[in-house]
């Protein structure tokens, strides 16, 4: 019944996650499995959010709180902004599959960086719309090169900052430029997946823009730095107009219950957030001397990640790990280069000490 289905639908890639621990230990035979390639939080969510789930449980079976009220208010509060600017997805790629709907057009062009998020290409495509990707220049988004492929086709433009795979940051100074540049008839959508790992001083604050011009949305997730990926809870912060457009392409109920009230008591436990931004720098520091004994270059990373070259096929080293019981990422179309999330150091040095007997075999 495929000839049922849409032309541009079938010309799409599924999307592949990094493997799950548990299907891992069940194709391999291993009882203990460290995933270190979907850039979670390794430590896990709040230990008040664990007891606010416990009791939120009881109201499943009552649907969820549509427009997310408790949530918006409490980010409006925290970020000092009106409620109205707060749009809440099922993660944030659902966010991005909204932008898609509510403004694309068919031969609307969409400006990205590659590699970077790996959905923004297929949700243009699926509406019709031409990707524009720009290749990254030492790592990081090439915004020169990107503002030289802005025409009156273009609709979007995403800016990934901290870029993933990379973790590399596009400073104030370059962003004020680029941004100048932009019309305002085109959207400019800037990824902030993980600002909150983020020490640079030149790093610019997304919100800063929304609040002086009026085609930026800023996208932020709960599933990095809060520790919530299982929950699916993203959000975007737009002018008003921006979220009344997503809003009308949003699903009924897309964001559960669960996931919002873990979201309030998440954002509301500043010493936990804190902690896991201390931890991610003290292993951060660790992996980057470890690397460097072994003799394996990496880009520094301003995110919980980082992209590294093992001068070897990168599917070769990736299987290998795997067969050891660790999960990294590769497949971003560097020939010898994966990523690496920054996990707790008993996971880390698993890591190293996988990666070390790969090179030894070599």
């Amino acid at each position: 019944m495929s000839e049922l289905a849409r032309g541009n639908i079938l010309d799409l890639a599924v999307y592949r996650p990094g493997k799950p621990i548990e299907e891992v230990q069940r194709e391999l035979g291993l009882t203990e499995v460290v995933k270190l390639a979907s850039n979670e939080n390794a430590v896990g969510a709040s230990p008040e959010v664990i007891e606010v789930l416990k009791n939120a449980a009881y109201g499943v079976h009552y649907y969820p709180d549509g427009s997310g009220y408790r949530l918006r208010h409490a980010l409006a509060k925290f970020y000092g902004i009106d409620p109205g600017q707060i749009h809440l997805g099922n993660g944030s790629n659902e966010i991005v599959q909204q932008i898609s709907l509510a403004f694309l057009d068919p031969g609307d062009e969409a400006v990205m960086p590659v590699p970077s998020f790996p959905r923004y290409q297929p949700l243009a495509r699926m509406m019709n719309a031409v990707p524009v990707e720009v290749p990254l220049a030492d790592d990081t988004l090439d915004l020169e090169a990107m503002a030289a492929r802005l025409n009156p086709r273009t609709k979007l433009v995403y800016i990934c900052n901290p870029n993933n795979p990379t973790g590399t940051i596009v400073g104030r100074e370059e962003l004020d430029r680029f941004i100048g540049l932009v019309p305002r008839r085109c959207l400019v959508v800037l990824d902030e997946a993980y600002f909150e790992y983020v020490d640079n001083a030149r790093y610019p604050d997304g919100l800063k823009y929304v609040a002086d011009l009026p085609n930026v949305v800023v996208l932020r997730t709960f599933s990095k730095m809060y520790g919530l990926a299982g929950l699916r809870i993203g959000y975007a912060v737009a002018r008003p107009e921006i979220v009344d457009c997503l809003e009308r392409v949003r699903e009924p109920f897309n964001v559960n219950s669960l996931a919002q009230e873990a979201a309030v008591a998440a954002l509301a436990d500043r010493r936990h957030v804190e902690a896991i931004r201390n931890l991610n720098r003290e292993e951060k520091d660790y992996l980057y001397r470890e690397l460097t004994r072994l003799g394996l270059p990496y880009v520094p990373t301003e995110a919980n990640f980082i992209l590294f070259d093992a001068g070897r096929d990168e599917k070769l080293v990736f299987q290998s790990l795997l067969r050891r019981g660790v999960i990294i990422r590769g497949g971003f179309g560097y020939p010898t280069r994966l990523r690496v999330t920054i996990g707790t150091r008993d996971q880390n040095r698993k890591f190293i000490k996988a990666l070390e007997a790969f090179l030894k075999e070599e």
